[in-house]
C-alpha cells in the first residue's frame, strides 16, 4: 500500500472513538487491552503482562461532551473531559483497565473520577511518581511502585509476571523508540520536506494503539521509503514546537502551521513513545533501571518534576540542536503546567534572542484562520527581518 495510503487508514484508526482496531486485536490475539494517560506511563510492563498499551488521548473533535461536564469545573483541559466522556458513552468498555499517574491535578483526579464512576467494571491503576530525583531513595520508591502495577496488571491479564518478558517488552520498546529517534533526528531535523508535519505526526501516533514490533517495522519502512524521496526543500523557518506534550492539537493546526511557512523540526507531541533519549539498559533488575530511567535519562517536559536541570536550559539545547530559527509555543487551553513554564521559557528565549510565539488550542477548535494569520505573520517577521 502506497505511503499516502496507509496514513489515511491510520488517520481513521487512530481518530476513532470506538477504537475497531483495539477490537480486532482482542478478538485476534485473545488477549486484553489497557488504556494509558499520558505522558510517562510504563508501557513495557503493561506489554510485559500480556496486554496491549493504547494511549488515550481524548476524542479529539470526534465525540461531542454531553455527559462529562457535569463531573468537572469550568476550567479544564479538553483531553480529561473528553477522557471522561469516552467511558460515559461506554467507549471504553472494550479495556479492561485504565492506567494514570501523577502528572497534574487534573490527571490525578480524573483518575479518581474514573475510580467512582466505573469500578469495578473497569479496573483503574494510578502510579505516584516521585517529586524528587536527586536522591537513591526516589529511584528504590518508583522501583517498588512499578513492581506494584505489574502485579495487578498481571493479575488483571489472568497470568503471572515474568521478569524476562519484562526484559524482552523492554528490547522492543528500545528498538521502536530507535526507530522514532531515526525518524526525528535524521529525517525530520535534517529533511523536514520529506514529509509533513501532519503525516509525520500520524506516522508516530500510530504507535500509540499498534503493538511495538508492528510499529517499529512500519516506521522502519517508511524511512527507507523516504530516504528515496528527492523532492527540495521550499523557503520556510525552522521551528521547535512546545507545550504539546500530554493534549493533543488537532491535526488540522499543525497542517495551518506548515501551510503558513514552518518546518515543525523537533516537537514534543507524543512524548510518551520516546521519553527516554537512549537505549534503556538494564542488569539484574529490569524494574530498577526503568525507574532509574524515568529518573534521570526521560526527555523533560512541564509534567516532569526535576531538580537537577533547567527545563529552560534543555528546551534552549533543543532548539540548538535542532538549528530551528524560533520556538512555537501550542499549548492546550487551560493546561496549567504549560503555562507555569511558558513564563519561565519565554525568558530564557529572549534572553538569547530566539523569535518565539504562542498559538492556545483546545479539541474542539474548529476555525484556524486566527491562528493562520498570526503564525504567518510571525514568519515573515523572521524572513523578511
Amino acid at each position: 500500500m502506497a505511503l499516502q495510503a496507509l496514513i489515511e487508514t491510520w488517520k481513521d484508526a487512530i481518530y476513532d472513538p470506538a477504537f475497531e482496531m483495539v477490537e480486532q486485536w482482542k478478538e485476534k490475539t485473545g488477549r486484553k487491552a489497557v488504556g494509558y494517560f499520558p505522558v510517562y506511563s510504563p508501557v513495557e510492563i503493561l506489554h510485559a503482562a500480556g496486554l496491549l498499551p493504547v494511549a488515550i488521548f481524548g476524542a479529539g473533535n470526534r465525540l461531542e461532551i454531553t455527559n462529562a461536564d457535569s463531573r468537572f469545573g469550568s476550567f479544564i483541559c479538553s483531553i480529561a473531559k473528553s477522557t471522561m466522556e469516552l467511558g460515559l458513552q461506554h467507549r471504553l468498555d472494550l479495556f479492561s483497565g485504565m492506567l494514570f499517574h501523577s502528572i497534574c491535578d487534573t490527571a490525578r483526579n480524573l483518575a479518581f473520577l474514573f475510580k467512582r464512576n466505573f469500578h469495578p467494571q473497569l479496573f483503574v491503576e494510578y502510579i505516584h511518581l516521585p517529586q524528587n530525583n536527586s536522591t537513591d531513595a526516589a529511584v528504590d520508591y518508583l522501583t517498588s511502585e512499578y513492581k506494584r502495577v505489574a502485579k495487578n496488571m498481571a493479575d488483571l491479564a489472568g497470568r503471572e509476571f515474568r521478569t524476562e518478558n519484562l526484559e524482552k517488552s523492554i528490547l522492543l520498546y528500545n528498538n521502536n523508540r530507535r526507530c522514532m529517534r531515526r525518524l526525528y533526528y535524521a529525517l525530520r531535523s535534517d529533511a523536514p520536506h520529506l514529509l509533513s508535519t501532519s503525516d509525520f505526526y500520524l506516522l508516530g501516533r500510530a504507535g500509540c494503539i499498534l503493538p511495538p514490533e508492528e510499529h517499529s517495522l512500519i516506521v522502519s519502512n517508511v524511512i527507507e521509503e523516504l530516504s528515496k524521496n528527492q523532492s527540495k526543500t521550499r523557503d520556510r523557518i525552522r521551528v521547535v514546537l512546545e507545550g504539546s506534550f500530554c493534549e493533543q492539537p488537532p491535526l488540522e493546526l499543525l497542517a495551518v502551521l506548515e501551510d503558513a511557512g514552518c518546518y515543525v523540526v523537533n516537537d514534543d507531541l507524543l512524548l510518551g513513545l520516546r521519553w527516554f533519549e537512549q537505549d534503556l539498559e538494564f542488569n539484574h533488575d529490569p524494574f530498577r533501571s526503568l525507574a532509574r530511567s524515568y529518573l534521570h535519562d526521560s526527555c523533560y517536559s512541564s509534567v516532569r518534576h526535576d531538580c537537577l536541570t533547567s527545563r529552560s536550559d534543555m528546551l534552549l539545547e533543543k532548539v540548538r540542536k535542532s538549528r530551528a530559527d524560533a520556538v512555537i509555543f501550542c499549548i492546550a487551553k487551560f493546561c496549567e503546567p504549560a503555562y507555569f513554564d511558558y513564563v519561565l521559557f519565554k525568558n530564557k528565549l529572549d534572553e538569547n534572542n530566539i523569535p518565539h510565539l504562542l498559538v492556545e488550542f483546545e479539541e474542539k477548535m474548529r476555525t484556524f484562520e486566527k491562528a493562520r494569520t498570526e503564525v504567518e505573520t510571525f514568519v515573515e517577521s523572521i524572513l523578511f527581518d
